[in-house]
C-alpha cells in the first residue's frame, strides 16, 4: 500500500447513480460520448482515464454515486456539452492492480482494504480505479491502480 497524494487535474466527467454490474455498459456509453465530445471540441487527453465511485458497496444491488473522467489539458475556451471540472489533489492510499477484471475485487480491492482496515487511515468514502493499461473489456490482463480516499 502506497500513501500518497493524487494529481491536480481538468477532466471531462459523466455521472452516475448505478449499481456494480452496471458499469461496464455506462462505462462503455459515457467513453464514447466523452471521446465525440473531444474530438469536436479539439481536446487532449492528458493522463489515463479514471472511475470515482462514493461510498462503493460490498454488494452489486447497491446503488451509489459513480463518476467516469478523462483528464485533459485544459483549454483556453471550452464549450462543449460533457461537464469540466476541475479535480483538487488528495490523499489516498493506493495500490496497482494487474489482471483481468474478474478477479479486480478479490485480488485488488480485497488486499488493500485489508491492510488499510489494520491502519490507523480513515476513509473519506471515495475511491478510484486508475486505468493505465486497458486492453478491452476482453482483455485477461489489465493496469488499474485503485485509490481510496483518505480522511486522515
Amino acid at each position: 500500500m502506497d500513501i500518497k497524494e493524487t494529481p491536480d487535474l481538468w477532466v471531462l466527467r459523466e455521472k452516475r447513480r448505478l449499481r456494480i454490474p452496471d458499469i461496464r455498459q455506462v462505462a462503455a456509453d459515457c467513453s464514447a460520448n466523452m471521446q465525440k465530445n473531444m474530438i469536436e471540441e479539439g481536446l487532449e487527453i492528458d493522463g489515463p482515464w479514471l472511475f470515482i465511485s462514493y461510498n462503493l458497496p460490498k454488494d452489486g444491488k447497491t446503488f451509489f454515486d459513480w463518476e467516469i473522467c478523462c483528464p485533459i489539458k485544459m483549454p483556453a475556451d471550452y464549450h462543449g456539452k460533457v461537464e469540466l471540472i476541475h479535480l483538487e489533489p488528495i490523499m489516498v492510499a493506493s495500490r496497482v492492480y494487474q489482471g483481468s477484471l474478474r478477479t479486480l475485487f478479490t485480488q485488488g480491492y480485497a488486499p488493500l482494504i485489508a491492510e488499510l482496515d489494520r491502519s490507523r487511515y480513515i476513509y473519506s468514502g471515495e475511491s478510484r480505479e486508475i486505468y493505465h493499461g486497458w486492453n478491452g473489456a476482453g482483455s485477461s490482463y489489465h493496469r488499474i491502480e485503485i485509490q481510496f480516499g483518505l480522511a486522515r
